[in-house]
Protein backbone atom coordinates (compact mmCIF):
# COMPACT_ATOMS: atom_id res chain seq x y z
CA UNK A 1 0.00 0.00 0.00
CA UNK A 2 1.98 3.78 -1.03
CA UNK A 3 1.44 6.43 1.16
CA UNK A 4 1.46 10.02 0.15
CA UNK A 5 5.44 10.43 0.74
CA UNK A 6 6.31 7.32 -1.68
CA UNK A 7 3.55 8.83 -4.40
CA UNK A 8 5.07 12.05 -4.41
CA UNK A 9 8.80 11.01 -4.16
CA UNK A 10 8.42 9.56 -7.81
CA UNK A 11 7.64 13.00 -9.19
CA UNK A 12 10.10 15.71 -10.03
CA UNK A 13 11.43 18.27 -7.21
CA UNK A 14 9.71 21.28 -8.98
CA UNK A 15 6.61 19.20 -9.24
CA UNK A 16 6.98 18.43 -5.82
CA UNK A 17 7.35 21.40 -4.46
CA UNK A 18 4.47 22.93 -6.08
CA UNK A 19 2.33 19.92 -4.31
CA UNK A 20 3.64 20.51 -1.19
CA UNK A 21 2.80 24.07 -0.93
CA UNK A 22 -0.85 22.91 -1.78
CA UNK A 23 -0.91 20.26 0.54
CA UNK A 24 0.56 22.39 3.69
CA UNK A 25 -2.06 25.14 2.71
CA UNK A 26 -4.63 22.53 4.34
CA UNK A 27 -5.26 22.41 8.18
CA UNK A 28 -2.71 19.90 10.04
CA UNK A 29 -5.78 17.56 10.77
CA UNK A 30 -7.08 17.75 7.55
CA UNK A 31 -4.08 16.98 6.00
CA UNK A 32 -3.51 14.25 8.08
CA UNK A 33 -6.40 12.53 7.54
CA UNK A 34 -5.65 12.44 3.58
CA UNK A 35 -2.32 11.01 3.92
CA UNK A 36 -3.32 8.50 5.83
CA UNK A 37 -5.59 7.49 3.29
CA UNK A 38 -3.25 6.39 0.72
CA UNK A 39 -2.72 3.29 3.11
CA UNK A 40 -5.92 1.56 2.06
CA UNK A 41 -5.30 2.32 -1.37
CA UNK A 42 -5.25 -0.89 -3.62
CA UNK A 43 -2.12 -1.74 -5.88
CA UNK A 44 -3.95 -3.99 -8.47
CA UNK A 45 -5.38 -2.16 -11.58
CA UNK A 46 -8.62 -3.92 -11.43
CA UNK A 47 -9.32 -3.02 -7.67
CA UNK A 48 -8.07 0.04 -8.13
CA UNK A 49 -10.91 0.89 -11.07
CA UNK A 50 -13.65 -0.52 -8.77
CA UNK A 51 -12.50 2.60 -6.66
CA UNK A 52 -12.44 4.98 -9.46
CA UNK A 53 -16.18 3.74 -10.46
CA UNK A 54 -17.19 4.81 -6.62
CA UNK A 55 -15.28 7.76 -6.17
CA UNK A 56 -16.41 9.29 -9.41
CA UNK A 57 -20.07 10.70 -8.00
CA UNK A 58 -18.02 12.81 -5.04
CA UNK A 59 -15.16 13.97 -7.66
CA UNK A 60 -18.52 15.28 -9.80
CA UNK A 61 -19.68 17.08 -6.84
CA UNK A 62 -16.16 18.04 -6.04
CA UNK A 63 -15.34 19.59 -9.36
CA UNK A 64 -17.29 21.73 -11.63
CA UNK A 65 -14.29 20.82 -14.38
CA UNK A 66 -12.45 18.01 -13.82
CA UNK A 67 -8.73 18.52 -14.24
CA UNK A 68 -6.83 18.00 -17.55
CA UNK A 69 -4.01 15.69 -17.64
CA UNK A 70 -2.16 15.32 -21.07
CA UNK A 71 0.01 12.85 -22.30
CA UNK A 72 2.76 13.95 -24.55
CA UNK A 73 5.97 12.86 -25.95
CA UNK A 74 7.08 11.65 -28.74
CA UNK A 75 6.04 9.87 -31.77
CA UNK A 76 5.01 5.89 -31.26
CA UNK A 77 5.76 5.65 -27.90
CA UNK A 78 2.39 4.23 -26.89
CA UNK A 79 0.70 7.71 -25.62
CA UNK A 80 -2.42 6.55 -27.31
CA UNK A 81 -2.33 2.78 -25.85
CA UNK A 82 -2.07 4.58 -22.40
CA UNK A 83 -4.52 6.98 -23.33
CA UNK A 84 -6.80 3.99 -23.99
CA UNK A 85 -5.76 2.01 -20.59
CA UNK A 86 -7.19 5.24 -18.80
CA UNK A 87 -10.55 6.36 -20.74
CA UNK A 88 -13.98 5.02 -19.39
CA UNK A 89 -15.94 4.29 -22.61
CA UNK A 90 -14.84 1.50 -25.11
CA UNK A 91 -17.07 4.85 -27.80
CA UNK A 92 -13.73 7.29 -26.79
CA UNK A 93 -10.85 4.58 -27.69
CA UNK A 94 -8.09 5.94 -29.48
CA UNK A 95 -7.18 4.30 -32.88
CA UNK A 96 -3.42 2.41 -32.01
CA UNK A 97 -1.37 1.10 -34.59
CA UNK A 98 2.45 0.42 -35.08
CA UNK A 99 2.79 3.08 -37.68
CA UNK A 100 4.32 6.61 -36.25
CA UNK A 101 2.13 9.17 -36.78
CA UNK A 102 -1.21 7.15 -36.66
CA UNK A 103 -2.72 10.12 -33.97
CA UNK A 104 -2.50 13.30 -35.91
CA UNK A 105 -4.86 15.68 -33.44
CA UNK A 106 -5.87 15.67 -29.77
CA UNK A 107 -8.48 13.61 -28.16
CA UNK A 108 -10.48 14.54 -24.53
CA UNK A 109 -12.22 11.85 -22.93
CA UNK A 110 -13.24 11.00 -19.18
CA UNK A 111 -11.22 9.13 -17.18
CA UNK A 112 -13.29 8.74 -13.72
CA UNK A 113 -10.92 11.35 -11.51
CA UNK A 114 -9.62 13.61 -14.56
CA UNK A 115 -10.33 13.97 -18.48
CA UNK A 116 -7.52 12.50 -20.06
CA UNK A 117 -5.87 13.91 -23.44
CA UNK A 118 -3.94 11.79 -26.08
CA UNK A 119 -1.59 13.96 -28.23
CA UNK A 120 0.40 13.64 -31.63
CA UNK A 121 3.68 12.81 -31.65
CA UNK A 122 5.54 16.16 -30.52
CA UNK A 123 9.41 15.47 -32.40
CA UNK A 124 8.46 14.85 -35.86
CA UNK A 125 9.90 16.72 -38.62
CA UNK A 126 8.46 18.10 -41.80
CA UNK A 127 5.69 20.40 -41.84
CA UNK A 128 2.89 17.95 -40.83
CA UNK A 129 5.01 17.14 -38.30
CA UNK A 130 5.76 20.77 -37.20
CA UNK A 131 1.57 21.11 -37.33
CA UNK A 132 1.15 17.95 -35.11
CA UNK A 133 3.59 19.26 -32.52
CA UNK A 134 1.97 22.84 -32.00
CA UNK A 135 -1.29 20.65 -31.61
CA UNK A 136 0.76 18.41 -28.83
CA UNK A 137 2.27 21.56 -27.10
CA UNK A 138 -0.90 23.88 -27.12
CA UNK A 139 -2.60 21.01 -25.43
CA UNK A 140 -0.15 20.55 -23.24
CA UNK A 141 -0.14 25.04 -22.07
CA UNK A 142 -4.04 24.17 -21.10
CA UNK A 143 -3.47 21.16 -19.24
CA UNK A 144 -3.41 21.05 -15.31
CA UNK A 145 -1.08 17.42 -15.37
CA UNK A 146 1.48 16.50 -17.62
CA UNK A 147 2.39 12.93 -18.36
CA UNK A 148 5.37 13.19 -20.37
CA UNK A 149 6.12 9.52 -21.73
CA UNK A 150 9.30 7.54 -23.51
CA UNK A 151 10.21 4.39 -24.77
CA UNK A 152 12.42 2.25 -23.33
CA UNK A 153 13.60 1.28 -26.91
CA UNK A 154 13.71 4.13 -28.73
CA UNK A 155 15.49 5.42 -25.54
CA UNK A 156 16.28 9.42 -24.80
CA UNK A 157 18.31 11.44 -27.77
CA UNK A 158 18.98 14.47 -28.40
CA UNK A 159 15.49 15.66 -29.98
CA UNK A 160 13.74 13.64 -26.73
CA UNK A 161 15.69 15.96 -24.15
CA UNK A 162 14.54 18.71 -26.39
CA UNK A 163 11.13 18.51 -26.42
CA UNK A 164 11.32 17.58 -22.35
CA UNK A 165 13.08 20.70 -21.51
CA UNK A 166 10.22 22.68 -23.71
CA UNK A 167 7.37 20.43 -21.99
CA UNK A 168 9.07 21.33 -18.54
CA UNK A 169 9.69 24.95 -19.58
CA UNK A 170 5.78 24.78 -19.76
CA UNK A 171 5.80 25.15 -15.45
CA UNK A 172 3.05 22.32 -15.06
CA UNK A 173 2.99 19.87 -12.71
CA UNK A 174 4.28 16.41 -14.91
CA UNK A 175 5.70 12.88 -13.79
CA UNK A 176 7.65 11.08 -16.34
CA UNK A 177 7.11 7.65 -17.56
CA UNK A 178 8.92 4.84 -19.60
CA UNK A 179 6.65 2.33 -21.39
CA UNK A 180 7.40 -0.56 -22.76
CA UNK A 181 9.55 -1.83 -20.23
CA UNK A 182 8.38 -5.22 -20.60
CA UNK A 183 10.15 -5.10 -23.96
CA UNK A 184 13.68 -5.32 -22.20
CA UNK A 185 13.31 -7.00 -18.76
CA UNK A 186 16.61 -7.26 -17.09
CA UNK A 187 17.83 -4.06 -18.53
CA UNK A 188 14.77 -2.13 -17.10
CA UNK A 189 16.81 -1.01 -13.93
CA UNK A 190 20.03 0.16 -16.37
CA UNK A 191 17.25 1.66 -18.93
CA UNK A 192 15.89 3.87 -16.02
CA UNK A 193 18.95 4.93 -15.02
CA UNK A 194 20.13 6.23 -18.73
CA UNK A 195 16.57 7.77 -19.28
CA UNK A 196 17.27 9.52 -15.79
CA UNK A 197 20.80 10.66 -16.44
CA UNK A 198 19.78 11.46 -19.87
CA UNK A 199 16.52 13.98 -18.77
CA UNK A 200 18.90 14.88 -16.28
CA UNK A 201 16.90 14.19 -13.26
CA UNK A 202 17.11 11.31 -10.41
CA UNK A 203 16.15 7.28 -11.42
CA UNK A 204 13.43 7.80 -8.71
CA UNK A 205 11.50 10.41 -10.95
CA UNK A 206 10.93 7.94 -13.79
CA UNK A 207 7.93 5.61 -13.72
CA UNK A 208 8.45 2.24 -15.98
CA UNK A 209 4.98 1.43 -17.16
CA UNK A 210 3.55 -1.31 -19.71
CA UNK A 211 0.65 0.71 -21.23
CA UNK A 212 -0.72 -2.47 -22.97
CA UNK A 213 -1.46 -4.37 -19.87
CA UNK A 214 -1.33 -1.98 -17.50
CA UNK A 215 1.68 -2.69 -15.26
CA UNK A 216 1.83 0.60 -12.85
CA UNK A 217 -0.98 2.23 -13.87
CA UNK A 218 -2.08 2.24 -10.50
CA UNK A 219 0.66 3.71 -9.25
CA UNK A 220 0.48 6.43 -11.98
CA UNK A 221 -3.09 7.04 -11.27
CA UNK A 222 -2.65 7.54 -7.42
CA UNK A 223 0.30 9.70 -7.71
CA UNK A 224 -1.72 11.93 -10.61
CA UNK A 225 -4.21 11.80 -7.86
CA UNK A 226 -2.21 13.04 -4.82
CA UNK A 227 -1.70 15.92 -6.33
CA UNK A 228 -5.32 17.43 -6.05
CA UNK A 229 -6.17 17.16 -2.09
CA UNK A 230 -10.21 17.24 -3.01
CA UNK A 231 -9.26 14.14 -5.57
CA UNK A 232 -8.06 11.71 -2.50
CA UNK A 233 -11.02 13.17 -0.18
CA UNK A 234 -13.42 11.81 -2.80
CA UNK A 235 -11.02 8.71 -3.25
CA UNK A 236 -11.70 8.31 0.48
CA UNK A 237 -15.55 9.25 0.63
CA UNK A 238 -15.43 6.09 -1.82
CA UNK A 239 -13.15 3.64 0.41
CA UNK A 240 -15.86 2.13 2.83
CA UNK A 241 -18.22 1.02 -0.18
CA UNK A 242 -14.77 -0.08 -2.04
CA UNK A 243 -14.12 -2.18 0.67
CA UNK A 244 -17.61 -3.45 1.16
CA UNK A 245 -17.70 -4.74 -2.24
CA UNK A 246 -14.44 -6.68 -2.01
CA UNK A 247 -15.73 -7.59 1.46
CA UNK A 248 -18.94 -9.08 0.03
CA UNK A 249 -17.30 -11.17 -2.69
CA UNK A 250 -15.39 -13.06 0.08
CA UNK A 251 -18.93 -13.54 2.06
CA UNK A 252 -20.45 -14.75 -1.60
CA UNK A 253 -17.71 -16.94 -2.46
CA UNK A 254 -17.77 -18.78 1.62
CA UNK A 255 -21.58 -18.65 1.84
CA UNK A 256 -21.36 -20.84 -1.48
CA UNK A 257 -18.77 -23.50 -0.17
CA UNK A 258 -20.92 -23.29 3.06
CA UNK A 259 -23.91 -24.29 1.36
CA UNK A 260 -21.96 -27.20 -0.18
CA UNK A 261 -20.98 -28.12 3.20
CA UNK A 262 -24.22 -28.21 4.64
CA UNK A 263 -25.49 -30.59 2.80
CA UNK A 264 -23.55 -33.43 4.73
CA UNK A 265 -24.68 -33.97 8.46
CA UNK A 266 -25.05 -31.49 11.48
CA UNK A 267 -23.89 -27.94 9.66
CA UNK A 268 -22.99 -25.43 12.72
CA UNK A 269 -19.97 -23.83 13.48
CA UNK A 270 -18.28 -26.50 15.35
CA UNK A 271 -17.91 -28.80 12.09
CA UNK A 272 -14.84 -28.54 11.38
CA UNK A 273 -14.70 -28.10 7.19
CA UNK A 274 -17.38 -25.31 7.84
CA UNK A 275 -15.34 -23.28 10.93
CA UNK A 276 -12.49 -23.19 8.80
CA UNK A 277 -14.30 -21.89 5.45
CA UNK A 278 -15.90 -19.23 7.88
CA UNK A 279 -12.68 -18.28 9.53
CA UNK A 280 -10.89 -18.30 6.27
CA UNK A 281 -13.30 -15.66 5.19
CA UNK A 282 -12.57 -13.82 8.84
CA UNK A 283 -9.27 -13.79 7.22
CA UNK A 284 -9.68 -12.56 3.89
CA UNK A 285 -12.10 -9.32 5.11
CA UNK A 286 -9.10 -8.81 7.91
CA UNK A 287 -6.76 -8.04 5.04
CA UNK A 288 -9.04 -6.25 2.83
CA UNK A 289 -9.61 -3.38 5.62
CA UNK A 290 -5.55 -3.93 6.25
CA UNK A 291 -5.56 -5.93 9.10
CA UNK A 292 -2.95 -8.67 9.91
CA UNK A 293 -4.20 -11.76 11.62
CA UNK A 294 -3.70 -15.40 12.02
CA UNK A 295 -6.51 -17.96 10.87
CA UNK A 296 -6.34 -18.91 14.79
CA UNK A 297 -7.18 -15.26 16.12
CA UNK A 298 -9.92 -15.49 13.19
CA UNK A 299 -11.55 -18.60 14.72
CA UNK A 300 -11.01 -16.97 18.13
CA UNK A 301 -13.16 -13.72 16.87
CA UNK A 302 -15.87 -15.76 15.18
CA UNK A 303 -16.09 -17.33 19.32
CA UNK A 304 -16.83 -14.17 20.39
CA UNK A 305 -20.09 -13.58 18.55
CA UNK A 306 -21.69 -16.82 19.53
CA UNK A 307 -22.52 -17.56 16.10
CA UNK A 308 -22.96 -21.64 17.03
CA UNK A 309 -25.88 -21.28 19.61
CA UNK A 310 -27.49 -19.09 17.04
CA UNK A 311 -27.12 -21.46 14.27
CA UNK A 312 -28.72 -24.21 16.48
CA UNK A 313 -31.50 -22.18 18.17
CA UNK A 314 -32.66 -21.13 14.36
CA UNK A 315 -32.98 -24.74 13.62
CA UNK A 316 -34.60 -26.11 16.33
CA UNK A 317 -37.32 -23.04 15.55
CA UNK A 318 -37.75 -23.36 11.78
CA UNK A 319 -37.57 -26.99 12.32
CA UNK A 320 -40.70 -26.89 14.25
CA UNK A 321 -42.78 -25.03 11.33
CA UNK A 322 -42.65 -28.74 9.11
CA UNK A 323 -42.36 -28.75 5.75
CA UNK A 324 -38.85 -27.95 5.13
CA UNK A 325 -36.47 -30.58 3.99
CA UNK A 326 -33.80 -31.05 5.91
CA UNK A 327 -31.19 -30.29 3.58
CA UNK A 328 -32.74 -27.17 2.28
CA UNK A 329 -33.15 -25.80 5.90
CA UNK A 330 -29.37 -26.92 6.71
CA UNK A 331 -27.82 -25.32 3.69
CA UNK A 332 -29.72 -22.17 4.55
CA UNK A 333 -28.63 -21.55 8.10
CA UNK A 334 -25.16 -22.05 6.64
CA UNK A 335 -25.37 -20.05 4.15
CA UNK A 336 -27.29 -17.80 6.53
CA UNK A 337 -24.75 -17.52 9.61
CA UNK A 338 -21.82 -17.06 6.83
CA UNK A 339 -23.38 -14.54 5.51
CA UNK A 340 -23.38 -12.46 9.22
CA UNK A 341 -20.19 -13.33 10.35
CA UNK A 342 -18.82 -11.52 7.21
CA UNK A 343 -21.37 -8.52 8.31
CA UNK A 344 -20.30 -8.78 12.15
CA UNK A 345 -15.99 -8.99 10.54
CA UNK A 346 -16.66 -6.02 8.02
CA UNK A 347 -17.82 -4.16 11.08
CA UNK A 348 -15.22 -5.18 13.80
CA UNK A 349 -12.78 -4.87 11.13
CA UNK A 350 -13.63 -1.16 9.73
CA UNK A 351 -15.16 0.21 13.22
CA UNK A 352 -13.75 -1.83 15.87
CA UNK A 353 -17.36 -2.25 16.97
CA UNK A 354 -19.51 -5.79 17.98
CA UNK A 355 -22.78 -6.03 16.10
CA UNK A 356 -25.87 -6.34 18.39
CA UNK A 357 -27.71 -9.89 19.08
CA UNK A 358 -30.71 -7.90 17.63
CA UNK A 359 -29.43 -6.93 14.49
CA UNK A 360 -27.00 -10.25 13.81
CA UNK A 361 -30.40 -12.08 14.45
CA UNK A 362 -32.15 -10.61 11.86
CA UNK A 363 -29.56 -10.57 9.15
CA UNK A 364 -29.26 -14.39 9.57
CA UNK A 365 -33.31 -15.18 9.40
CA UNK A 366 -33.51 -12.59 6.78
CA UNK A 367 -30.85 -14.47 4.81
CA UNK A 368 -31.98 -17.65 5.80
CA UNK A 369 -35.26 -16.95 4.57
CA UNK A 370 -33.57 -16.05 1.53
CA UNK A 371 -32.15 -19.03 0.76
CA UNK A 372 -35.50 -21.02 1.59
CA UNK A 373 -37.77 -19.69 -1.21
CA UNK A 374 -34.62 -20.30 -3.52
CA UNK A 375 -33.61 -23.30 -2.83
CA UNK A 376 -36.87 -24.83 -2.74
CA UNK A 377 -37.25 -23.63 -6.28
CA UNK A 378 -34.98 -26.51 -7.23
CA UNK A 379 -37.19 -29.02 -5.90
CA UNK A 380 -36.86 -32.03 -3.84
CA UNK A 381 -33.92 -33.68 -4.66
CA UNK A 382 -30.22 -32.01 -3.78
CA UNK A 383 -29.05 -30.02 -6.51
CA UNK A 384 -25.26 -30.83 -7.68
CA UNK A 385 -22.48 -28.95 -5.76
CA UNK A 386 -22.21 -26.50 -8.68
CA UNK A 387 -25.56 -26.02 -8.65
CA UNK A 388 -26.37 -25.38 -5.78
CA UNK A 389 -23.26 -22.64 -5.45
CA UNK A 390 -24.46 -21.08 -8.65
CA UNK A 391 -27.94 -20.59 -6.88
CA UNK A 392 -26.64 -19.01 -3.63
CA UNK A 393 -24.14 -16.67 -5.42
CA UNK A 394 -27.02 -14.98 -7.63
CA UNK A 395 -29.24 -14.96 -4.82
CA UNK A 396 -26.72 -12.93 -2.56
CA UNK A 397 -25.73 -10.84 -5.85
CA UNK A 398 -29.56 -10.02 -5.88
CA UNK A 399 -29.75 -8.68 -2.41
CA UNK A 400 -29.83 -5.54 -1.50
CA UNK A 401 -26.95 -5.99 1.21
CA UNK A 402 -24.20 -6.51 -1.59
CA UNK A 403 -24.61 -3.04 -3.12
CA UNK A 404 -25.61 -0.91 0.09
CA UNK A 405 -23.19 -1.27 3.16
CA UNK A 406 -25.55 1.56 4.89
CA UNK A 407 -26.49 -1.10 7.36
CA UNK A 408 -23.08 -1.34 8.68
CA UNK A 409 -23.41 2.58 10.21
CA UNK A 410 -27.12 1.14 11.70
CA UNK A 411 -26.23 -2.17 13.23
CA UNK A 412 -23.54 -2.10 16.43
CA UNK A 413 -23.83 -1.47 19.87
Amino acid sequence: MPTFEELYSQLPARTQTSIIKVWESLPESERKNLQNLFIGFPLETNLNKLLLDLSIQQVRLAFGQKHRVVIVGPANVGKSTLYNQLVRSKTDLAEVSPIPGTTRVSQEADAGLFAVIDTPGADAVGEVGDAEKRLALESARHSDFLIILFDAIQGIKKSETELFDELVNLEKPYLVAVNKVDLVKKEEAKIIQLAARNLNINPEHVIPIVAKDGKNLERLLLTIAATEPGIVAALGQAMPQYRWQLAWRAIMSAASLSAVIALMPLPFIDFAPLAITQAAMVLSIARIYNYNITLERAKELLATFGFGFLGRTLFMELSKLGGIPGWVLGTAIATSITVAMGYAASIWFEKGEKITSESLKKITQNTTNLMIESIKKLGIRKPSQKKLQEIVIDSLESATMSEDRSILDKQVD
